[in-house]
């Protein structure tokens, strides 16, 4: 995955959000604020780009985000119900339509057994529809990490947006 590809999907995503007429708020962890900066990179950006939540520790999900603390606890913080619910707290905590939350380990420390280096949950949120979700194992040191991370989401925005 190369900068020049984030570019592209950012470009395809802000072109889709602006025809669709929707806003678009960010919260992220592992990619601390990689998924925001490549959206932002593309001039005009800021018809589509509300704001961005970066959220690395566990209690900033909680206070910026909404994330109930009992529900980290219960599956981690590099966990599907933790990337829902970091999308929907974008959403709560915003007048955006639609919210990414990108949490995961992008090494070389942190890992388990269970969540692996490169783990990756990313959910995408939009009002009045479901939110989805999808798991990731990404290969790579913690660069290619967190660019395979930010480019998953800016696809699953897009994806939430057909």
């Amino acid at each position: 995955m190369a900068e020049d590809d984030l570019a592209s999907l950012s470009e395809r995503v802000l072109t889709a959000c602006r025809s669709a007429r929707l806003r678009l708020a960010v919260a992220e962890s592992c990619t601390g604020g990689l998924v925001l900066a490549s959206l932002t990179a593309i001039p005009g950006a800021s018809d589509v780009v509300e704001r961005g939540f970066v959220t690395y520790s566990n209690e900033a999900k909680s206070e910026m985000l909404g994330v109930p603390g009992a529900l980290i606890k219960a599956h981690g913080a590099v966990s599907e119900p933790v990337a829902r619910a970091m999308a929907e707290g974008a959403l709560c905590h915003s007048p955006a339509d639609v919210g990414i939350g990108v949490t995961g380990i992008a090494g070389p420390g942190g890992a388990t057994v269970e969540k692996p280096i490169g783990l990756v949950h990313i959910a995408a949120a939009r009002k009045g529809r479901e939110t989805r979700h999808e798991r990731h194992l990404f290969a790579g040191d913690r660069a290619a990490i967190r660019l395979a991370a930010a480019a998953a989401a800016l696809a699953l925005i897009g994806r939430q947006l057909s």
